[in-house]
């Protein structure tokens, strides 16, 4: 494990008595691509711009490799913020707008055409160093934003929901790049976002925050197929959360049964587990198999909706016990609406998810 860049110790913040942030602790470790993911007002801005010292922090500490920045102006803090709108200044062309921060730090100018030569081969803009950002396309646009940062050679680069002007086509795009950006400079990235889609895309790690706090911080490998909270299962991807309870409490496994008692499971047992708790059940809709003759320890149901969606197809099914269903299908199975259907929750991708109770 490399080295601990950032590390946030107990950080609140707080707007007229009112605690956005509170006691909140997170390392960040050098080179690595760390995403802060949440919906809108959940607090993730406002951890960047903490860590970028644009916002005070009301209690806490920040360090960055090591040192006390907490109340370090930003510009001394040694690192780089890019925006949503980029910031790129209209009037200056490429060369001009990566190499702006190098010429106020005064910078001698061998070593500004060294670097800013290096940055533009970095982010494939040769051939574009001429080009005011009004002849530039989005993509280009938001390179030039990455390379003004990358060039200054921050400790970290912090960036801000900096692909939501993009077309989906572009963005996805970018997303590949903007890993590939990552990897070759060697910077470590802390991006804030709302989308699942990048944050499973770029990321070596997640962070889920909700209402100011960590819902889980993890691969996004494990946050996909292991969510320890029923909001992280539920930001992350497309899921079906089933209410269940627990049955038996044997030694090593509990005994788990959902749909009106009809489908039990067996998991490993917590020491937190006793009979009778409420268990909600994770599954994918990617990971239920459908059939037209029932099979063992399968669910019957009706299909209410089918959904066409280019590599699959998204059908909502309605199963006895009152239970509704999300499943993906990538067209093996000619299913209608109104049709009957046997589905099976195969244990191997079912996963318990403890805590409190999907209200949902």
């Amino acid at each position: 494990m490399n080295k601990v860049l950032v590390r946030l110790e107990n950080i609140s913040k707080k707007y007229n008595d009112k605690y956005v942030i509170k006691n909140l602790s997170l390392d960040v470790y050098e080179g690595e691509f760390l995403t802060l993911l949440g919906s809108s007002g959940c607090g993730k801005t406002t951890i960047l711009r903490m860590i970028s010292g644009l916002e005070h922090v009301t209690e806490g500490k920040i360090y960055i490799d090591d040192v006390d920045v907490t109340e370090v102006d930003p510009t001394k803090r040694e690192v780089n913020t890019i925006f949503q709108n980029f910031a790129l200044f209209p009037h200056m062309n490429t060369w001009d707008n990566i190499s702006f921060g190098l010429r106020m730090k005064k910078i001698p100018s061998e070593e500004i055409e060294k670097r800013v030569k290096k940055v533009i081969k970095l982010v494939k803009l040769e051939g574009f160093e001429d080009r005011l950002p009004s002849q530039l396309s989005g993509g280009q646009q938001q390179r030039v934003a990455i390379a003004r940062g990358i060039v200054m050679n921050p400790k970290v680069l912090l960036l801000d929901e900096s692909l939501c002007s993009l077309d989906l086509k572009l963005k996805r795009k970018m997303q590949l790049e903007l890993k590939k950006i990552q990897k070759q400079s060697g910077i470590t990235f802390i991006y804030v976002t709302h989308d699942q889609d990048e944050a499973l895309t770029m990321s070596d790690r997640i962070v889920i925050i909700e209402k100011g706090q960590i819902e889980q911080n993890d691969t996004p490998q494990n946050i996909y197929r292991n969510p320890k909270t029923v909001f992280a299962a539920d930001f992350i991807g497309e899921s079906n959360i089933i209410p269940s309870i627990i049955k038996e409490v044997l030694e090593d496994s509990i005994k788990v049964i959902t749909n009106e008692d009809k489908i039990p499971f067996i998991f490993s047992k917590y020491e937190s587990d006793k009979k009778n708790d409420k268990i909600n059940l994770l599954i994918r809709p990617e990971n239920i198999k459908l059939s037209k003759n029932e099979l063992k320890n399968s669910i019957k149901g009706v299909v209410k909706d089918v959904v066409y969606d280019g590599s699959v197809t998204k059908l909502f099914i309605d199963t006895e016990g009152d239970l509704n269903l999300k499943v993906n299908t990538n067209g093996n199975i000619d299913i209608k609406e109104e049709e009957e259907i046997y589905l099976k929750l195969d244990e191997e991708f079912v996963v318990p998810i403890r805590g409190k109770q999907n209200e949902k």
